[in-house]
């Protein structure tokens, strides 16, 4: 019996020791692939939002608590750019790691427009769905739908599906061109089959009301080139007929997009996912919603910022209750810089007061000067950024190849930088120069140099009244001591303006050499 009873323990204990070395073997395994796990990556894209908006660039007038709480918590560039001074180009070069000027059709496009990018080019979220990542874009799109005859009552493709989203909800173009539907997936949202949608850019359809002729219809008063078909009281660009179960509510869409971009996140959470969440704010036309009008006191245009950072502190609390943000990269930026009075009567002049939207830069949106295309940009990785002001020199062309290097990938392209280490504050070695654009214009930065080539056209836009950068003689500005470029070297430095001709030139004129070239074959 005693012998027994002894097997019997010694059976038992080994028992145990067998499970105790199951328990270890797994454990490094377990932890391994909790390390090894690909971060999830958003970017939250402005729209118009300019260097001196928010509080963490010297904004006094606004509170943008929640901007700034990335801002302060990450590592905020003050050498930040987008790829051009107005929204479709910077979208194009986002998405594709590509210079919008070696795409003729990268310009501001109509509703109607078709898509600009290639189906079979390379994308940004195509590349990072090769790395296994759920990819979607939540909110404004403005790359063009379909091949040029769009039927929006059906299907539209190609859309951003067909270049590499999986999950789309969108607006076509912007909020104040029609159509003016959300789309999910290449389907317009609610549309009635027994009211179909007519979209025309040439032409109104019998019977339609217009802002140009309706003034009694609306509650937003036009100001120039917006005096189309009226919706929700609201002159637009462009004609459009029926859906009328499909339009949106202006007052509603920050609201309609958060909800969207917290539930991908909440339904995506358990795999690597790529978010491009787009929001429409503070484009025209401004309409906040009832909760944020005069919290500002400028007016719409304030109000729909701290709209805007209302919605992405809302959107950050969902991250932190969903145990995301230890392990997702935040990158936040703006399409171009900023533009006050954009046509609509809106206030946006009158209650200005003190505010400065472009801070201490000159220009705005459409401009070659420093306010069209420096913009607020930030990285944010809760415990793996450590926060600090970076001086390096970054373009939102390089999140391609920078991305495709935390992930893994060994993508690039001739013109998007690996800046990974400089985006995770590791390295102070950003870019050595740049080609920057607006409405077809290009200027050249290299090192603190900034040089503007010499265009015909007015100086001033009698229409936004933001100087456009356009002079009949070169221009070159030291933006290390003349950040607001006020004093043009181009007479007084000519070696370094030769030296910057000859590198712009190298870019741009052999670059359309090639393109002519190809175009002769």
């Amino acid at each position: 019996m005693k012998k027994i009873i002894n097997f019997s323990v010694l059976t038992f204990c080994l028992m145990l020791f067998i499970s105790s070395c199951k328990e270890k073997k797994e454990t490094p395994t377990e932890t391994a692939s909790v390390e090894t796990k690909k971060p999830n990556i958003i970017v939250i894209y402005a729209d118009d939002l300019g260097y001196g908006e928010l509080g963490a660039y010297g904004a006094t007038e606004l509170k943008t608590p929640n901007f700034d709480k990335l801002a302060n918590g990450g590592m905020r560039f003050t050498n930040g750019y987008a790829s051009s001074a107005t929204c479709t180009p910077s979208r194009y070069a986002l998405l594709t790691g590509v210079y919008p000027w070696r795409n003729k059709d990268a310009k501001i496009l109509p509703g109607t427009a078709p898509l600009i990018i290639d189906t079979n080019q390379p994308t940004l979220p195509k590349m990072l769905k090769k790395q296994g990542y759920h990819t979607g874009i939540v909110g404004k799109w403005h790359l063009g739908l379909g091949t040029g005859n769009v039927n929006w009552n059906e299907r539209i493709s190609p859309g951003p599906n067909e270049v590499g989203f999986d999950y789309s909800n969108i607006l076509a173009a912007t909020q104040d061109r029609v159509p003016t539907v959300y789309i999910e997936n290449g389907h317009v949202v609610n549309l009635d089959p027994n009211d179909p949608i007519e979209v025309s850019y040439k032409k109104n359809f019998e019977g339609e009301p217009t802002g140009l002729k309706n003034p009694e219809l609306l509650k937003m008063d036009w100001d120039h080139g917006h005096n189309n078909s009226i919706v929700n009281g609201i002159p637009r660009i462009g004609f459009m007929k029926g859906g009328e179960a499909a339009k949106w509510v202006d007052e509603d869409m920050a609201d309609y997009f958060l909800d969207e971009a917290k539930t991908y996140v909440k339904k995506h959470k358990n795999e690597p996912f790529f978010l491009y969440y787009a929001l429409q704010q503070p484009h025209v036309p401004r309409t906040p919603h009832p909760r944020f009008v005069g919290t500002s006191g400028m007016g719409p245009r304030g109000d729909v910022i701290i709209e805007a950072d209302w919605v992405v502190g809302e959107f950050i609390k969902t991250l932190e209750a969903e145990g995301l943000l230890e392990n997702t990269l935040i990158v936040f930026s703006s399409d171009n810089g900023p533009v006050v009075n954009d046509g609509y009567k809106d206030d946006s002049i009158e209650k200005l007061g003190n505010h400065k939207p472009a801070g201490v830069l000159r220009g705005g949106k459409y401009s070659l000067f420093e306010a069209g295309t420096r913009v607020p940009f930030i990285t944010y990785w809760k415990g793996k950024i450590k926060p600090g002001v970076s001086d390096a020199l970054v373009s939102q062309l390089d999140l391609y190849s920078s991305l495709a290097a935390l992930v893994g990938s060994n993508e690039s392209t001739d013109d998007s930088k690996n800046l990974l280490d400089v985006l995770m504050g590791n390295s102070t070695q950003g870019r050595d120069e740049m080609v920057l654009e607006a409405t077809s214009r290009t200027a050249f930065r290299k090192g603190d140099w900034v040089m503007i080539p010499p265009y015909q056209g007015p100086a001033i836009s009698k229409w936004v009244n933001i100087e456009l950068g356009n002079d009949k003689e070169y221009q070159l500005y030291n933006l290390k001591e003349d950040i607001s470029q006020q004093h043009n070297l181009a007479k007084t430095n000519l070696p370094k303006l030769e030296e910057m001709k000859a590198a712009f030139e190298k870019i741009v004129v052999d670059a359309n050499k090639n393109v002519e070239q190809l175009e002769l074959k």
